[in-house]
Parts: structure tokens; C-alpha cells; sequence
């Protein structure tokens, strides 16, 4: 599974051991000091994921997250130095798929990189693949084995998560999920127990799916309970 992950990060010894610990796992490292190198770099070598701080001088890691959302779905896992959940949900709206709070356990980076990158060969897999199993919901088409939605014809950049989400909720119509069970079943490991990612990611995915994010027709909020989709 090993690919190319890069690692942004203006702390030179926080990105000396995690570039060792990664090439020790096999993984290919590129590095950049500041936001605006990093930027680049994630557009011109194209990683497969990106670990990217929040704290940098020049161009913060939102801003460069925002910036590489506009043009790619790789997978964003945000190292922050504040537990602050304004910090992890601010990163979530910009279109991080996961973040680190420092000081991390390499273990802990490591089963969060391996759980990321998993999603994203197992998209391309999905898209390569010959088979498919196709549904129609409303407006929505959603191809469930190569990871593809599209709204009257057109296809939703959505990223991996976000698909995985709706791919979840859609195949089982109706059924109400507390947000503790999304995590469990779309996360697949445990995320410190931060519920709000789930809501943050359902906002996000609204605002592509629906006409009106703010009175939505697929996805649903159970007050008090959790989310269904329905049709």
C-alpha cells in the first residue's frame, strides 16, 4: 500500500521524525517548510496524501487546504498543536478528511495514514472496476461501486469520505444512524470521539447534493438522534 505522502509542516523536527518513521513503513517523502511551497507541491507531484499543519508561516494549513480542495480530493490529515475543537472543525469545513492533534503517538499518525490511504486505493479500485451497481435517487445517481454521484447527469466532486457517507446512508433508506454509529461505520477507527466530524461532513456533502443545503431532501437530521437519507 505504500505511496507518496507530503509533509508540510515549518517545524523541522517534527517533519525529520515523521518523514523517518513514514520511510521506514516503505512510504516515499516529499517535505515543504511553508504553506505556499506545500501548496505547490501538493498540486505539482501529486501525493497521495498529505499531512499539512495548521500553523505556518505565509499561507496557513486552512488556507492551503481550501486551495488544494479547489483542484484535488486527495486525503488531508491536519496536524494541529491546540485540542481546540474551532481548530478541528474550521479544518473540517475547508475539506480536511482527518486530523492529528500534536503531541501524536507515531502509531497513532501511522493507523490514521494506512486508514486514509486504504480509502483511496479502494476509490480507485471502484473506478476501474467493470462492474457496477447503480441506483437513482431523486436527481441523484449514485454508482456505488466506482465511487461516482452525479446530479442530472453531472458528476459531484466529492471527496472519498463524502462518498463513502452517502454511499452508506443511501444503501440503507430511511434507517436513522446516530452520529457515534457513523463514525464507527464510515470512519472505521476510532476518532477521539469527536462527533462534530460527522456533522461537518454532512454539511459539506449537502451543499453538493442538494438544491438547498439549508432545507435538504436526502439527507435528514433526526433532531436529537442523528441523519437518514431518504428519497
Amino acid at each position: 500500500m505504500p505511496g507518496k505522502i507530503l509533509v508540510v509542516d515549518d517545524e523541522t523536527s517534527i517533519v525529520n521524525i515523521i518523514s523517518f518513521n513514514l520511510k521506514k513503513e516503505g512510504y516515499e517523502v516529499i517535505t515543504a517548510s511553508d504553506g505556499e511551497t506545500g501548496l505547490e507541491l501538493a498540486l505539482s507531484e501529486k501525493p497521495d496524501l498529505v499531512l499539512l499543519d495548521i500553523m505556518m508561516p505565509q499561507m496557513d494549513g486552512y488556507e492551503v487546504c481550501r486551495k488544494i480542495r479547489e483542484k484535488s480530493i486527495v486525503p488531508i490529515i491536519m496536524l494541529t498543536a491546540r485540542a481546540d475543537e474551532v481548530d478541528k472543525v474550521i479544518g473540517l469545513e475547508m475539506g480536511a478528511d482527518d486530523y492529528v492533534t500534536k503531541p501524536f503517538s507515531n502509531r497513532e499518525l501511522m493507523a490514521r495514514v494506512k486508514a486514509n490511504l486504504r480509502r483511496t486505493i479502494a476509490n480507485e479500485n471502484a473506478k476501474n472496476a467493470k462492474n457496477t451497481n447503480v441506483a437513482t435517487y431523486g436527481e441523484l445517481t449514485i454508482d456505488f461501486k466506482r465511487y461516482e454521484v452525479k446530479k442530472r447527469g453531472e458528476t459531484l466532486n466529492l471527496t472519498v469520505r463524502e462518498t463513502e457517507l452517502l454511499n452508506f446512508l443511501a444503501t440503507q433508506q430511511s434507517q436513522i444512524f446516530t452520529r457515534e454509529t457513523l463514525l464507527a461505520k464510515v470512519w472505521g477507527y476510532e476518532y477521539l470521539g469527536d462527533v462534530r466530524a460527522v456533522d461537518v461532513t454532512i454539511r459539506r456533502l449537502r451543499e453538493k447534493i442538494e438544491d438547498d443545503a439549508s432545507k435538504p431532501k436526502y439527507i435528514i437530521t433526526k433532531r436529537g438522534v442523528g441523519y437518514y437519507f431518504t428519497c
